[in-house]
């Protein structure tokens, strides 16, 4: 008998909401897996150590790991008005004026910053003065008490930065969109190649029942949800749930790998990832 496979998932809402059915048994078919929560900049260092056969990651993190495993054309995070914004104190009137200025973000492996070194090229001429890493939940903390000039936020601070006093300067996926007309590539399901091709088959086959049990009956999720969401209250769950579970979250389609590709491109045209290879997007 083949070992219980093990994945790894964001506590966020839209992690929560995908995997429900499968993680609790209600997938026909197929075997339960091993579930470890852990936040995004985690799990790209799990994957990046090859651990754990499947884990939710950014595409930031992608060409670090695809020697060793594959991603899944289901299960992710693609959208459209969905991605991070730089925020401020009121007052900053335009990107220019970061120029020379401290600017937090979540993690240097992240879509979300990837997003905001192709913006900042060409926004913020002469660039900045230090990136510093935060902790996600410290970087609305250190705008509002002026430890950092600005800071790059994701997820529910799309809803709840007001809260800080803060003003939203850019969105990165708005400037993403305009340039590119693509959807916002965020969020990958990879799993490690060794698998196989008969488990990879049918561990997709899971996420993409899943996704679908999760919109047919999207009140069987509501407490597994919000049992994790770290106090974030059902309206706010919701709203995070519309924006990152998405056509794409079932299958990732010729636009959702066209914005991947586009991404990643970009980004090694910058220097900021390795190139791909020819196919390494090519699942199995």
């Amino acid at each position: 008998m083949a070992e219980r496979l093990s994945i790894a998932y964001s506590p966020c809402p839209n992690d929560t909401f995908v995997f429900h059915a499968w993680a609790h048994g209600l997938v026909a078919g197929a075997d339960v897996p091993e579930v470890t929560f852990a936040d995004i900049d985690v799990t790209n260092g799990l994957a990046e150590r090859g651990e754990l056969d499947v884990l939710k990651i950014s595409y930031g993190a992608l060409p670090w790991v695809l020697d060793e495993y594959t991603l899944l054309p289901c299960g992710g995070a693609l959208g459209r008005g969905c991605g991070p914004l730089v925020l401020t104190l009121p007052g900053v009137a335009s990107p220019a004026d970061l120029a020379g200025k401290t600017v937090a973000v979540p993690s240097e492996r992240s879509t979300a910053y990837l997003l905001f070194r192709l913006w900042a090229a060409k926004a913020v001429p002469g660039g900045f003065g230090e990136i510093v890493v935060l902790p996600f939940h410290e970087i609305m903390p250190a705008v509002r008490d002026g430890r950092v000039d600005a800071g790059l936020v994701i997820h529910e601070a799309r809803f709840t930065y007001g809260q800080y006093g803060l003003h939203s300067l850019a969105d990165m996926g708005e400037a993403w969109e305009d340039e590119t007309g693509l959807p916002i590539p965020l969020g990958a399901i990879v799993a490690k190649r060794s698998l196989g091709a008969e488990r990879l088959r049918a561990l997709t086959d899971a996420v993409r029942a899943s996704v679908r049990q999760a919109w047919a009956d999207p009140e069987a999720s509501r407490e597994y949800v919000l049992a994790h969401a770290q106090e974030m209250d059902l309206d706010v769950a919701r709203q995070h749930i519309g924006l990152y579970v998405t056509e794409f979250t079932e299958d990732l389609g010729e636009e959702g790998y066209a914005a991947v590709r586009a991404l990643l491109t970009r980004a090694a045209d910058e220097g900021l990832v390795p190139p791909l290879d020819p196919g390494a997007l090519t699942f199995g």
